[in-house]
């Protein structure tokens, strides 16, 4: 059964530069049970310090795969393309006004440069933005990332999570 139909988030990282993101992002995906695509080149070494202390003691539990590129991600996830949401600032509409689907897939650029134009231009209607003021270039890609999954999962109800907290009654 290929990936896309899991009811698992994905999220995709384009040549990810900074390894603190990287492992935010980790660390949020693990909270939801979401699924980590990481697309090479990177920025970094996976065994990097500041990925693991950004990632803190959830990164053994994260689902994550690593591909050599955009062409081997999409060879080793056939009609992915097609269903991916593209992440950027570019869009002419916002992350909220997206339906996402069970198992949807969520791509976001490098830091730096985010996903390149061409991409975009292929699948303009997929294309999703976080409003923000004008003049602004964008949001830390981690909360960026953080933001747009949670809706996704919000949208489908918030499956397999705890919804509810307890507050302990304290002594004095």
């Amino acid at each position: 059964m290929p990936e896309s139909l899991d009811t698992s988030p994905n999220i995709v990282l384009l040549t990810p530069e900074m390894p603190a993101n990287t492992g935010n992002i980790g660390r949020s995906c693990v909270a939801v049970g979401a699924k980590l695509h990481l697309i090479g080149p990177l920025g970094f070494h996976l065994n990097e310090r500041n990925l693991r202390r950004a990632g803190l003691d959830y990164w053994q539990d994260l689902d994550v795969t690593v591909y050599d590129s955009l062409t081997d991600f999409f060879g080793k996830n056939p009609g992915v393309e097609e269903q991916m949401f593209y992440a950027t600032t570019k869009a002419e509409r916002t992350y909220a006004d997206a339906s996402y689907p069970a198992g949807a897939w969520i791509m976001f650029g490098p830091e730096s440069a985010g996903i390149p134009e061409e991409l975009l231009v292929a699948h303009r209607g997929q294309c999703i933005r976080i409003p923000m003021l004008p003049g602004r270039r964008s949001l830390n890609l981690s909360n960026a990332a953080a933001i747009v999954l949670y809706e996704a999962v919000r949208q489908n109800g918030f499956p397999g999570l705890e919804r509810e907290g307890k507050l302990h009654r304290l002594h004095w």
